[in-house]
């Protein structure tokens, strides 16, 4: 495997972009289109898609990019890096990309410097600036990127200016591929992310407004007591806009075990393996274990994120 960081991020990026996209049209080949050729515009999309996470979450310095502290690059500059300019997508495509997303990937907002009045109504790329609103590589201050998770304070019952409240669910989702290798590393960890992430509930749970943070195919479910892991070990945990719970880990990068409130098993009759930070059962020796599509050989330190970490 490459060393780099970035390009291991890279790889997991098409691998899991490619793996809910067949999920959702029920398969189909891996890369379509390229500039509109022969794949139909669901995989256009895909490639778009695909082609503006790479360069916003992993690739911007390296191709040229500027990165604003809260991670915006100018649209106009995005649409010319190679991968992205070969598909030359239109204005709209571009806010398809972003307002569309099932996963609410992407944000889009004027450019004061190019376009003062904050016309919301300009097609012109050069008046927008975009960005990745999560999963990123790229080092960035998670404070101007993302809001916190806080306590109320204790007099006054408010939150901090600026945080959101402690979601009462935070899960992360992995594979029984994966757990060995969590629980021999003794945790969590982002794996060439910035992050680790989490869902606020199920995939299913998108009535409950659960659009990211996990992978619908998910086989294990990790319960965090993110309280806990505040109060007891100082871990800074943080909120996407598009609602996915994220943490850097403790100083050596780790969500420690210690922290997993409950973890099931979400398929082929696992149940409870872990309590309250204290292992319950083994993964049965019956089970069939595969690691998912995509992700085979992704064990070891990658386990320690479910394969991705991210959640997508």
């Amino acid at each position: 495997m490459n060393s780099d960081p970035r390009d291991y991020a890279d790889k997991l990026e098409d691998m899991a972009t490619m793996s809910s996209t067949r999920q959702g049209r029920g398969g189909g080949g891996r890369r379509g289109a390229r500039g509109g050729g022969g794949g139909g515009s669901g995989s256009r999309e895909v490639d778009l898609s695909r082609a503006l996470s790479r360069l916003l979450r992993h690739q911007a310095r390296n191709a040229g990019v500027a990165l604003d502290r809260e991670g915006f690059a100018p649209l106009d500059q995005v649409l010319q890096w190679g991968p992205i300019r070969s598909l030359a997508p239109t204005f709209p495509e571009i806010i398809n990309a972003v307002r569309n997303s099932d996963k609410q990937r992407f944000a889009l907002k004027p450019n004061p410097a190019t376009n003062p009045d904050l016309n919301e109504s300009s097609t012109d790329p050069s008046d927008w600036l975009i960005r990745a609103n999560q999963g990123h590589s790229i080092k960035l201050d998670s404070e101007h990127l993302l809001k916190p998770l806080a306590f109320p304070s204790s007099s006054s019952d408010t939150l901090p200016d600026g945080s959101v409240p402690i979601p009462p669910t935070v899960i992360h989702g992995t594979y029984f591929a994966f757990w060995p290798a969590i629980v021999a590393s003794g945790g969590l960890r982002p794996m060439g992310r910035n992050h680790v992430h989490f869902s606020t509930g199920l995939p299913e749970d998108s009535e409950a407004g659960v659009i990211s943070g996990m992978r619908k195919d998910a086989e294990v479910l990790i319960y965090v007591d993110v309280a806990a892991s505040i109060r007891d070990a100082g871990l800074k945990w943080w909120m996407s806009d598009n609602g996915v719970v994220l943490t850097e880990g403790d100083a050596d990068g780790l969500v420690p075990v210690k922290f997993f409130k409950e973890v099931v098993g979400r398929r082929q009759g696992v149940g409870v393996l872990w309590k309250d930070g204290e292992k319950v059962a083994d993964l049965p020796e019956s089970l069939k274990v595969r690691a998912p599509q995509g992700k085979r050989g992704g064990g070891g330190g990658g386990g320690g994120r479910g394969g991705n970490g991210r959640g997508r």
